[in-house]
Order: C-alpha cells, then structure tokens, then sequence
C-alpha cells in the first residue's frame, strides 16, 4: 500500500512540477521583455482579457510604468508558492527593483490555448517586520 501511494503522489507530482515552471517561465519572460524595454513581447504573456482592457501595447506599457515600476524596473525575481485559491492559480514572486526594494507580487496565471499567460498582478502589503 505504502509503495502504491508513493507511485501515486509521484505521478501527481510531476505534471504539477511541470505546470509550475511552465508558468515561472512565462513570467521570467515578461520580466526580461520589460527589461529590454520590449513591452510588444511584454504584451504577448497577457491573457486576453489583459489585451482587451489595454487594447495596445503602449497602453499596456505605460500602465506597467506607471502602477508597477518595480516590474518595469526589475532587477531580480525569487518565486515563491504557486497556490490554488478558489480555481484561481496564483505565483507568488518576489521583485527586487532597480533601487534595491524589495516587493512582493501575486501573478494570476491562466492556462489558454496559447498555454499560460498572465491574467493579472497584485501587489502585496510588505510584511511587518518586528524589532
């Protein structure tokens, strides 16, 4: 029995490791789009509902300059967890901007027929550190 559940969870297992870099990739691409200042490239790991509200990517562009300037101006990602929350796939990253801060971020991931893309970003609270 104990031989037949480690067979199982190591079955599991592997598609979800899979899932998991497949969508750090993604966002590891659009980090590196956006350091090369190409947000058309940035612009193609939105999901379709990210280019539906922002149409073009200058628009898209200039929203991620102003609201996110610590993904615009990136200069290093950790990810951390990828979670389920009510169906809703999310990765969670640190950022360090440019400047040396640190941020952390909540990428919704979905998966389309263009495989996974990016359907939205939250910035979190930071932590509060106690002394």
């Amino acid at each position: 029995m104990k031989r037949f559940l480690t067979m199982v969870f190591l079955l599991l297992a592997v598609p979800l490791a899979a899932q998991e870099r497949d969508i750090q990739a993604v966002i590891e691409g659009q980090r590196e789009a956006f350091q090369d200042r190409d947000v058309g490239q940035a612009f193609s790991y939105a999901s379709p509902m990210i280019k539906g509200m922002f149409g073009t990517s200058q628009n898209f562009g200039m929203m991620v300059r102003q609201g996110y300037p610590m993904v615009w101006d990136n200069a290093e990602t950790l990810f951390l967890d990828l979670r389920d929350e009510g169906g809703l796939l999310w990765q969670r990253v640190q950022v360090r901007d440019s400047s040396g801060g640190f941020h952390m971020l909540d990428y919704q991931m979905i998966e389309t027929e263009n495989g996974w893309q990016i359907n939205g970003v939250r910035i979190l609270p930071a932590p509060d550190l106690g002394v």
